[in-house]
């Protein structure tokens, strides 16, 4: 409850604003009171003007969207505050899956390789052809927006790693066809509806109402928590697009977002050293951009030390010690607490109640308080569920109904690839499959050549004396003749030299008479 500028956690346990991004935990075992008490922080953000993001796993976070009720329980733990009232909270409902909130979309591109490995289990191998996939995506300009843009690039990598491997190295068949197994399996789980657009603007989560409440965005989970794959990457998504995009406010007197992580050992289960490494730098580094991380777990155990150590601001609820195990867990959760004199911290772990808690959290120095034995305060919005009327009508009057509901299917490289093969296939039919023979070119009798100009006959005496001089012949084009075609042409043109001579004699002699 935010009540005096400060986020009231029970008894008189107070979280300062500006400590609030120093990150913190929520522990203990099912239904000790986990819930409750993420509700009433929930609450407590937004009636500071802090947007919230957080999942609900079994559906009674929706409640929040509901003025709460009355009853025995709650008298009991807000009596003496005055200013305690019911009331509801700007929500605003998404699902991955689109069937009890707003669709929520991510590109493959968005997500990348790293991410994606994770999803699809891979090993170093198959990473390293993913790897080449999208660095070959990028490089031609062809994105990867949903899962059949995956599947038609590794197809095409494949095909033409010829090309590819020179560059980038082996390109293994096996491992690519191991992806696209993996691939079938992520669609089943309903990656075809997570991966695709319109892809989520995080600036969306971030906003308040008209009143300057901040609104809390609520991600339905329990379909997802049967894709653990897809939720914990969907939130590490979340976290490292927060990191990137948001920019430096330093020590702000609040957040300016606060980021609920539940079932968090789902997050880090399997998680690589590398990989881990960088969630770490994340956890420190984005407070400085004003964005607060509280991870909701059974035990502290669940979570990494590297992680675990920065989380300032603590409340652990019940965990029972039924095993060696258990006994462990006890151990290492009372270990995370500044001890407080008064109790032993792993004696009282093990006796809490429902909605009992020890809580430290830090002071306006940064120093974390001695752990306080508390009842958390009840929550002013509903206790449980909303019914599906609710709920309907409230993603129907969601600002984002129009930017988010339809799925869009873009020009991607599914799209460009399919028509690069349809063009190479037309290119191909178009370009005959036996080239024509060459015909040698044929020498046209000299009677059929086309004469360049036409003139008219010269004749006397009824002979032509242009066909006997060569008067008006065509010119033909010269080409190189044999010495054997040289010496018959020569033949020739002696006799019919001494045939004119012949012929213009007999001509002149009957026209003039006997010569002398």
């Amino acid at each position: 409850m935010f009540v005096e500028d400060k986020i009231l956690i029970g008894g008189d346990v107070y979280l300062l604003p500006k400590m609030a991004n120093r990150h913190g935990l929520i522990a203990g075992a099912t239904g000790t009171g986990k819930t409750i008490t993420l509700k009433t922080l929930a609450e407590s953000f937004s009636d500071m003007g802090v947007p919230v993001f957080l999942a609900d796993m079994k559906g009674d976070i929706s409640g929040l969207a509901k003025v709460g009720e009355m009853n025995d329980n709650v008298a009991k733990r807000v009596e003496g505050i005055d200013s305690f009232k019911l009331k509801s909270y700007p929500v605003e409902f998404w699902d991955l899956f689109g069937e009890k909130g707003l669709p929520v979309r991510v590109t493959l591109s968005e997500m990348g390789p790293v991410l994606l490995s994770k999803i699809l289990n891979l090993t170093e191998a198959q990473i390293g052809v993913l790897n080449i996939v999208f660095r070959v995506a990028d490089e031609e300009s062809l994105l990867i927006i949903d899962i059949k843009d995956l599947k038609s690039m590794i197809n095409y990598v494949v095909e033409h790693k010829d090309v590819y491997e020179p560059k980038y190295g082996s390109i293994a068949a096996k491992s690519a066809n191991t992806i696209l197994r993996n691939l079938i399996t992520l669609e089943d789980q309903g990656g075809n509806d997570f991966f695709g657009e319109p892809a989520l603007d995080l600036n969306d989560f971030i906003r308040v109402d008209d009143s300057g409440c901040g609104v809390i965005n609520i991600l339905d989970a329990q379909k997802l928590s049967l894709s653990p794959e897809i939720y914990s990457s969907f939130l590490l998504w979340m976290l490292s697009s927060l990191y990137e995009q948001l920019p430096e406010v330093g020590d702000a007197e609040k957040p300016k977002f606060v980021f609920f992580f539940d079932e968090a050992h789902l997050i880090f289960d399997d998680m690589g050293p590398e990989f881990l490494k960088k969630i770490e730098q994340i956890t420190r580094l984005i407070r400085s951009k004003g964005v607060g991380l509280y991870f909701i777990s059974q035990s502290p155990a669940d979570i990494p030390d590297e992680i675990l150590g920065q989380l300032g601001n603590r409340i652990q609820h019940a965990l029972r010690a039924y095993t060696p195990k258990d006994q462990k867990a006890v151990k290492v959760a009372a270990e995370t607490f500044r001890a407080n004199p008064d109790f032993d911290t792993a004696d009282v772990i093990s006796n809490l109640g429902i909605g009992e808690a020890l809580v430290s959290v830090l002071d306006d120095q940064g120093v974390p308080g001695i752990v306080q034995k508390v009842n958390i305060i009840a929550p002013q919005s509903y206790i449980g569920p909303v019914d599906d009327n609710v709920r309907s009508e409230l993603i129907n009057l969601s600002e984002f109904k129009d930017k988010y509901l339809e799925a869009i299917d873009n020009e991607s490289a599914y799209e460009m690839l399919a028509n690069k093969i349809n063009q190479n296939q037309n290119m191909e039919s178009e370009v005959p499959t036996t080239p024509p023979q060459a015909e040698a070119p044929q020498e046209q009798p000299q009677a059929e050549q086309a004469p360049e100009t036409q003139q008219e006959p010269l004749t006397v005496g009824g002979f032509d004396l242009g066909s006997i001089l060569g008067a008006g012949q065509p010119k033909g084009k010269k080409t190189k003749k044999t010495a054997q075609q040289k010496a018959i042409e020569k033949a020739a043109t002696t006799a019919a030299n001494t045939m004119a001579r012949e012929v213009t004699k007999g001509i002149m002699r009957g026209l003039f008479g006997q010569m002398k």
